[in-house]
């Protein structure tokens, strides 16, 4: 029986790697064969975890790390959320701590209205704060001190800025003014005596000309630690806090708004030592953290690959269709190769690899990035969250479900019944745990359940 004719055509450089391959190998069987290996790669490729496990006994290997990932990274958010929100309140605290300490006759929530309207009382708010300055050692119930560059201590600076020239006759309807600023600064030193502890225009040259007065600014730095993190096992910072006290009189409306701008910085500290157990604590937090950067880079490499794959699959679909067909595959079939799940996952790693070193680097007291590092790990919590969305399509009731529900948010986005589908997707979300649990055992046949299709699998 002779052997069926086989057809070689010429392959130029130009030509994609795939079409060549099939121009080399044109005959009808090994067509038909060629067909059929690509039909099986496609009907494996589009299965889901558990359709792969029964199918070629495939262990859901990304399943089950996105599983054990999901639990880590949400506690490590709420372990480093706990952290965090002492280091917010530390920072509040002390910022209506020092209003109080500073601000005369101030009381909470006054800050839209806090004010003063006379010559006398601009004069008794800035030796008040003056006076309450150098006293802080003796007053202050909070660990503050005044900041300092080698062994002296830094001034207060109570600077006045006001017009170069201005001649301001209302009554006469006439004024002649230069607009240009000019600032003058007083400094006084923290350890400047006090007669009968208090200062006033008799103890300095100070002096006001409100027509032509913009601005008093009083700043001055001062220094705290922050304790309350030794009571739950974690390393104080040092706070530096830059203040600014303005009073606003650019309108020159006889009312000068007073206000207190706390300007606050988190450093390392210097030199510390604390007994007891908190750095075994510590030690065993960074191990987690390191654990939990460990599983997102085997969950990055195991995703990553599977876009690879994705796009090696692609590129010999559309050399197929394109040889033997004559047809060119459409943008949107060929993005049906490339999964956005992944995606999704892989910069949801990402995040949480970065925010991970940085959580690490802050336990450590290297940096005191806290802001960065809660963007990092929300973001990237919440995105590992949006992708548990993906695994609920493996249940034909959950994704029915869900289906319906986007339809409708997508329908109708500025309805009240859009809202109240969008919650319910939330709470499925919220739900999501003993359900991928459900999964896994289903894929791995510890129990038997119905698999519904779908589109893309991990």
């Amino acid at each position: 029986m002779e052997s069926p004719e086989v057809t070689v055509s010429g392959c130029s450089t130009h030509d994609d790697e795939n079409l060549c391959s099939y121009k080399r190998h044109s005959s009808v069987s090994q067509e038909g064969l060629l067909e059929d290996q690509l039909r099986r790669k496609l009907k494996f490729f589009f299965m889901n975890p558990c359709e792969k496990f029964w199918a070629r006994g495939r262990k859901p290997w990304k399943l089950g790390i996105q599983l054990l990932k999901i639990v880590m990274v949400t506690i490590q958010l709420v372990v480093f959320g706990l952290s965090n929100q002492m280091v917010v309140a530390f920072k509040e605290e002390n910022t209506v701590a020092f209003k109080h300490l500073f601000l005369k006759g101030y009381m909470d929530r006054m800050d839209d209205t806090y004010a003063v309207y006379t010559q006398t009382d601009v004069y008794d708010q800035i030796f008040f704060a003056i006076n309450q300055y150098l006293q802080l050692p003796n007053i202050s119930v909070g660990n503050h001190a005044y900041e300092k560059k080698g062994t002296e201590e830094t001034p207060l600076a109570v600077c006045q800025q006001f017009y170069k020239r201005g001649i301001i006759c209302p009554g006469n309807d006439t004024f002649d003014i230069d607009p240009e600023i000019v600032t003058d600064c007083l400094y006084i030193e923290p350890t400047t005596s006090l007669d009968n502890t208090t200062m006033g225009k008799h103890n300095l040259n100070f002096t006001l000309d409100f027509p032509r007065l913009v601005a008093v600014q009083l700043m001055f730095n001062l220094k705290a630690i922050n304790l309350q993190t030794v009571r739950h096992h974690e390393l104080p910072d040092c706070y530096d806090f830059t203040l600014r006290i303005v009073f606003d009189n650019k309108a020159h409306s006889g009312r000068i708004k007073i206000s207190l701008d706390n300007d606050i910085a988190i450093r390392e500290c210097k030199d510390w030592h604390v007994s007891g157990s908190i750095q075994k604590n510590t030690h065993y937090m960074m191990i987690f953290d390191a654990f939990v950067i460990l599983i997102c880079l085997a969950s990055l490499i195991l995703c990553t690959r599977s876009v690879i794959k994705g796009i090696w699959l692609q590129r010999e679909f559309v050399s197929f269709f394109l040889y033997y067909y004559k047809k060119e595959v459409s943008f949107n079939d060929q993005m049906e190769f490339v999964n956005g799940w992944y995606i999704l996952i892989m910069v949801s790693d990402v995040l949480t690899i970065v925010g991970s070193t940085l959580k690490m680097e802050i336990q450590a007291k290297s940096l005191t990035s806290y802001d960065v590092c809660s963007i990092l790990l929300g973001i990237s919590t919440m995105l590992v969250w949006l992708g548990v969305i993906r695994y609920l399509g493996f249940f034909q009731k959950y994704n029915v479900r869900i289906s319906w529900d986007l339809h409708i948010v997508a329908s109708h986005p500025n309805t009240e019944s859009s809202i109240t589908q969008c919650n319910e997707v939330l709470l499925l979300c919220c739900y999501d745990l003993p359900g991928l649990l459900f999964l896994w055992m289903d894929c791995t046949g510890t129990i038997p359940c119905e698999v519904s299709q779908s589109e893309h699998g991990f």
